[in-house]
């Protein structure tokens, strides 16, 4: 009350998450594209055509034989990108069949897909299970306690999780949020919600540092609010599991917080209303179909940085429910990384140059056989240096103290396996050197680059591989990949990145799909929810089902049409720009994205203007039907998509109407006598004859 209230910001629209896959996958020359229309083509750059001397920006696609594609850049949105294994795609022929062909039988097996999944969806709908509501005066305390300022991201993503409770259905949300993004204040919120009202809830780990570490969380966040709470992992005696297990079974316990031990069958809760998984990529497939088991009227909250692509796709499907926190904590600075081979100076040098601010460093290695002779040579390099060594075979109570001493800053290194891998959070840490980096999975790299870099010091990341071996492919793919991506917030493409080199897996069980291969990986995505929605709409019966064409207009206002390279220079920019041009669905998306550009690139020049009108007529000519506008020195010729016209008497009126100033053409085009002199005349008569066909 003394301080008054605290100002929040409105959070801004969120962002779809197929677009962050778009924006993850940035084409580069060389690259295979796949064309709604003509299939599996090669991107050979973006090229600026002169017709009649009017430049014009177009994507040139390579086919089979040399042929050769210009596709204007406001119709980008038809093709996307192939994915990771192009080595084996082959290039189809313009105009011939077999892509049309190969489309429709992955379509015929989507929909087959589409129809389970559904199945599965609808009878979590039917479900009920227990509504909880944020106590107000008890929440807002509760929430007081976050030591940090929630972004916008987070902040939407907590409304979604409390409204999923409030529902009265079964959540299964994923929130995806990067390393040290804050998605454990999702959890802790939720968590305190349902065990507030006295109904359980369960956090699982997938390893035992990490439900120590949610364990001493929670226990701080929840001090004084009367409500128990419990760890069960390897590093409690064997006489306080029990006694979890019996307090779980009489409720005394509110929350309990374990590895997967806490999935074992002979685990009994009394009134478990919430589950939260945290690091779900680490689980099989099996102990998550446990997890479902337990009851089928309980609420799920999964928590990832990286989610593995078959609960990406089901996300993105619509399937699951996700929320993604995209926005890093302020202050918080981009990881450095390097890819290095092992060489004993550049070791010397960061570990020096780490103590001498006062921090501490991790050095991961992929075996435990590794560790003696990396601990000989880091004696060798920095003999002075205080070492401790972890991994998983050690006996708890070892394992408990050196992570304890660790954080104690009784020790400079911490050499270890990938142990630390999940969620270890020590704020001091801020060198990591990956040792042989080459044997560790693209996830895994990610992550335990996430252990470093968790305050407002800049951290530094070695993955350094050997000198005189030759990787395999896939493992300098996963390294190129980690090195590209040192933005914060890249959890998301990663996970793109990884079902680009792993294939997208089988939403329907461990069975891989080959389906991918056939069509790319963004138009199965693409066709995925195509088949998903239609599968929804025929279950409902209230709609009818919505057109699966895609389709884009094609517009000729003999106008220049490009982002010139003098206003935005770099060409992978460009292309994203174009990229999310076209993807905006309304008048008030383009007004945002002007702004956008002026706050970038400054004031825009007429070539520019042009592209942004365009893109305003491109949605009215979709409203309308029309496919095809072209603009000559006597009027205009539209074309129907389809040569089609939904209400054709309502359509023979209106150019009744025209008196004279309109007619059929023999190849079911329409052709209106218009005389417009210069270019704003031309926008605006074409953008009034579309509403008007639009309106019909």
């Amino acid at each position: 009350e003394i301080f008054g209230e605290i100002q929040r910001k409105v959070p801004k629209k969120a962002r779809r998450s197929d677009l962050f896959i778009a924006e993850a996958s940035a084409l580069e020359l060389g690259d295979y594209v796949v064309h709604e229309e003509h299939g599996i083509g090669q991107f050979d750059g973006l090229h600026t055509l002169s017709i009649s001397d009017i430049p014009h920006d177009c994507v040139k696609l390579l086919y089979h034989g040399g042929d050769k594609l210009f596709l204007p850049v406001e119709n980008i949105e038809l093709i996307s990108r192939y994915g990771g294994e192009s080595s084996n795609a082959t290039l189809d022929r313009l105009g011939a069949i077999a892509w049309q062909a190969r489309r429709a039988k992955v379509k015929k097996r989507l929909e087959e897909i589409a129809d389970h999944l559904i199945e599965v969806a609808a009878l979590r709908q039917i479900k009920t299970a227990p509504r909880f509501q944020a106590d107000g005066g008890l929440y807002a305390e509760f929430a007081h306690r976050f030591l940090f300022t929630e972004t916008n991201d987070q902040l939407r993503a907590i409304e979604d999780v409390l409204g999923d409770l409030a529902s009265g259905k079964p959540m299964d949300r994923l929130i995806c949020g990067d390393v040290g993004f804050g998605k454990t204040e999702v959890a802790l919120r939720a968590a305190f919600v349902v065990a507030a009202t006295g109904k359980q809830v369960a956090i699982v780990a997938p390893t035992t540092l990490l439900a120590r570490q949610h364990y001493q969380n929670f226990l701080k966040r929840f001090e004084s609010f009367g409500l128990s709470i419990g760890q069960l992992s390897r590093l409690v005696t064997g006489k306080q599991a029990t006694q979890v297990k019996e307090d779980l079974k009489s409720g005394r316990l509110n929350i309990v917080i374990g590895t997967h031990a806490l999935l074992a069958k002979t685990i009994a809760f009394k009134d478990l209303a919430l589950v939260i998984v945290d690091e779900e990529q680490h689980f099989g497939v099996k102990q998550k179909e446990r997890l479902k088991d337990l009851q089928q009227d309980i609420h799920v909250l999964t928590l990832t940085a990286t989610p593995i692509p078959r609960t990406l796709q089901m996300a993105l499907t619509g399937v699951r429910d996700m929320s993604i926190i995209a926005t890093p904590p302020v202050d918080r600075l981009a990881i450095r990384t390097f890819i290095t081979p092992f060489d004993p100076m550049v070791v010397e040098e960061a570990l020096h140059r780490e103590l001498n601010r006062g921090g501490q460093v991790f050095y991961v290695c992929p075996r435990i056989k590794d560790l003696d002779d990396v601990l000989k040579n880091l004696v060798k390099i920095a003999s002075s240096l205080k070492i401790a060594v972890a991994h998983g075979q050690m006996p708890v109570k070892d394992l408990e103290q050196v992570m304890g001493d660790f954080a104690a800053h009784k020790y400079d290194i911490l050499l270890s396996t990938n142990i630390i891998e999940s969620g270890i959070d020590l704020p001091t840490v801020n060198t990591l050197f990956i040792h042989r980096s080459d044997l560790f999975g693209l996830s895994q790299l990610y992550q335990l680059r996430g252990r470093v870099g968790r305050s407002k010091t800049r951290a530094y990341a070695y993955l350094t591989i050997p000198t005189q071996q030759l990787l395999s492919k896939n493992a300098l793919r996963r390294l190129e990949v980690m090195q590209t991506l040192d933005t914060l917030g890249a959890g998301f493409q990663l996970a793109s990145h990884d079902m680009d080199i792993r294939g997208a897996g089988n939403l329907l069980g461990q069975e891989q799909s080959g389906h991918v291969r056939e069509v790319g990986v963004e138009l199965y995505q693409h066709m995925l929810e195509e088949a998903v929605e239609k599968a929804r709409h025929t279950t409902q019966d209230d709609e009818k089902t919505p057109s699966s064409d895609v389709w884009s207009p094609q517009l000729n206002l003999g106008v220049a049409v490009l982002l010139p390279e003098d206003y935005v220079a770099d060409l992978s920019v460009r292309l994203e720009l174009y990229r999310r041009l076209a993807h905006l669905e309304n008048q008030d998306e383009i007004d945002d994205f002007i702004k956008e550009l002026v706050d970038r690139f400054g004031p825009y020049p007429d070539e520019v203007d042009n592209l942004l009108r365009i893109m305003s007529l491109k949605q009215l000519a979709k409203k309308a039907r029309v496919s095809k506008v072209d603009v000559g020195q006597k009027g205009v010729v539209i074309k129907f998509h389809k040569d089609t016209f939904e209400r054709p008497e309502k359509l023979l009126q209106f150019i009744q109407d025209q008196r004279g100033l309109a007619k059929i053409r023999p190849d079911q085009s329409l052709f209106f006598t218009r005389s417009w002199s210069t270019i704003p005349e031309r926008f605006k008569g074409c953008s009034k004859l579309l509403e008007e066909i639009g309106a019909l």
